[in-house]
């Protein structure tokens, strides 16, 4: 099920909260290798919490969720009021949880076809390589967009409900490649608003990055695992 929380709904030109009207080049590289940094040593976290999970029994995971999500809004929340240190420290809560989370899932496709996880990673890394480029260089607002793609992400997660009850022959490549269309977009959004953000943001777009890579990640880990409908 996609994860992810939206922080911002404003263009990358529109003066919100925590955006500057114009920013140095030396400013854009500080905010650019602090939010890198952060989503780099957040995917740590997951790595971390999916090594020391994986003798976790599955029917633990549900809380592991719930953590996270406590920490996205958290992060939100702490980096909302300036205070940095906590909103970095929910960052990482949430990269551990989330790794605990999948951590069952790893372990089963590690067991009976470890390559279809590597295929994953790797396709990650170049899906999110290619969208991260286009957003960040793209003059075009993709801030206008935003809304109908948050209606299309709740349209999914309706959807992948609906297909653990119903039959619907094909539903997991259709879930799958809908849900990557989604997240190329919130990719590119993403790093857009990177462009043109100030330190006080750096978290929570780090957070959501970190969440686009991690829902990609998933996503191609179910379309390569294969399976033609969401029961299987």
């Amino acid at each position: 099920m996609p994860l992810g929380t939206r922080t911002y709904r404003g263009g990358p030109q529109s003066g919100g909260y925590g955006y500057g009207g114009t920013l140095t080049r030396d400013q854009t590289r500080g905010v650019f290798g602090q939010v890198m940094g952060l989503v780099a040593l957040t995917i740590g976290f997951l790595a971390l919490g999916a090594y020391v999970g994986r003798n976790i029994n599955g029917g633990s995971s549900f809380i592991f969720i719930v953590l996270g999500f406590g920490c996205v809004f958290g992060l939100n929340y702490a980096a909302a009021r300036g205070r940095e240190q906590l909103a970095i420290g929910l960052l990482f809560g949430m990269g551990l949880f989330l790794g605990l989370f999948i951590s069952p899932v790893l372990v089963y496709y590690t067991t009976a076809n470890p390559g279809v996880v590597y295929q994953a990673a790797g396709a990650t890394a170049g899906f999110t390589a290619a969208m991260a480029a286009y957003g960040y260089a793209t003059r075009r607002d993709l801030a206008v967009y935003a809304r109908a793609f948050f209606w299309a992400l709740i349209g999914l997660i309706v959807f992948g409900l609906i297909t653990l009850f119903v039959v619907i022959p094909g539903s997991n490549i259709i879930y799958c490649v809908l849900g990557l269309g989604i997240f190329a977009f919130f990719t590119a959004f993403d790093f857009q608003r990177l462009r043109s953000a100030n330190m006080t943001m750096a978290v929570p777009i780090a957070a959501s990055i970190f969440l686009d890579v991690f829902n990609v990640f998933l996503l191609f880990l179910s379309l390569f695992g294969g399976g033609g409908t969401r029961r299987n």
